[in-house]
């Protein structure tokens, strides 16, 4: 005889929302003392920066509470790593990224500049690190030393900083001349403010202007520092200021990744909205390990096109504020956005393509006058 049974199972179908390390920074430097070094140190709009670093001027403090100007926000949020003199900063790295802390973080702000091509290098063999030891998808925002008043012309200085980065092709890291003193802290918060979107460049004026920037720098000659020089400087692929004759405020140009002439990441808002897809899609393909829904039928495949696309749709959605709709990260994925091919039994491949908007960077007016008689 026939004995009734009524099994429950819950079935998860991924549909959950993803952690956030967006607009989640790493400051790594030196601090006013060594009291909390190696110490991963949670900070947050409300926290006093001498209660929880140290008392006393630090880099690490200088940038932290230059970014938390510019980010202009009670939600921000960050964490800081200080390091001691002789501490290789990437194994402090490695180490807190190894702690049972889930430290999830959208970039490592490296607050002792750089001074050789080497440390620049090293600054993607980090990232890359970080990436097959961790599966995290980080950048590494590097500062290199502003000029020396003492000793420097901006000529000097242009042939200084350009030896940091002469055929240096490293598309996770950017490098911040301190021509102000603060300016890693400045872009580092301006990229945290939530009046721009993910896929918005710093170079967005309508972001508003950059507050708290250090003092502005001269040269040995006392000549101030000019347009002229800031273009050669974002000609050698450096992130730095600028601003607009007659249009009050200083603003940020290009934040350029040193990858290479041709790149899809020569600046961070594009590696940036594929960074954000990425940590997404991973999590969905992992839940797809050895599930035998996916497979090569067109039911499949047509069902897993979908599955995937999400980050992509989410990632798409407009804002409206105002009346004013404010665009999405992505272009609304188109239907080939997802190509699923099947190797063999047991591999898959599986490739996604994000379209980002246009954006005008160089705006061309052309002004004429209409002479004709119209009586």
């Amino acid at each position: 005889m026939a004995v009734g049974s009524v099994t429950v199972v819950q079935v998860d179908n991924l549909q959950g929302d993803f952690s956030a390390a967006e607009r989640v920074f790493l400051f790594i430097g030196k601090n006013a003392v060594p009291d909390h070094d190696n110490e991963i140190i949670p900070i947050d709009a409300a926290s006093d920066l001498d209660e929880v670093l140290a008392p006393g001027e630090s880099e690490l403090k200088t940038m932290i509470a230059a970014a938390r100007s510019n980010a202009a926000s009670d939600n921000f949020a960050c964490y800081a790593l200080p390091v001691g003199t002789g501490t290789d900063w990437k194994e402090a790295l490695y180490s807190a990224l190894d702690k049972p802390l889930d430290l999830d973080v959208e970039a490592v702000v490296l607050c002792t500049p750089v001074k050789t091509k080497l440390e620049v290098e090293a600054c993607q063999v980090a990232a890359n690190e970080v990436l097959s030891r961790f599966a995290k998808f980080v950048c590494i925002f590097a500062g290199c030393a502003g000029i020396d008043a003492k000793t420097e012309t901006w000529a000097k200085y242009l042939e200084k900083v350009g030896a940091l980065v002469d055929n240096v092709n490293c598309d996770r890291v950017v490098l911040v001349p301190q021509l102000h003193g603060n300016n890693l802290g400045v872009i580092a918060g301006r990229l945290c403010n939530p009046a721009a979107s993910l896929a918005d460049s710093p170079m967005r004026v309508a972001t508003g202007a950059l507050v708290g920037l250090g003092a502005d720098p001269v040269d040995s000659a006392k000549a101030p520092l000019n347009m002229a020089t800031i273009k050669a400087l974002a000609a050698l692929r450096l992130s730095v200021p600028q601003w607009y004759a007659g249009y009050p405020g200083m603003f940020w140009a290009d934040h350029a990744l040193l990858a290479a002439e041709g790149s899809d990441f020569s600046v961070y808002e594009n590696r940036r909205v594929l960074d954000y897809l990425a940590r997404r899609v991973r999590v969905l393909a992992i839940g797809k390990i050895a599930d035998r829904r996916l497979n090569n039928t067109p039911r499949s495949i047509a069902i897993h096109k979908t599955f995937f696309a999400e980050p992509l749709r989410e990632a798409s959605r407009d804002i409206e504020v105002a009346g004013v709709t404010m665009p999405g990260l992505i272009y609304p994925p188109a239907d080939n956005a997802i190509g699923i091919v099947w190797n063999s039994r047991t591999n898959v491949s599986i490739s996604i393509t994000a379209r980002p908007y246009e954006c005008p960077k160089t705006i061309t007016m052309y002004l004429g006058l209409d002479l004709s008689n119209l009586n």
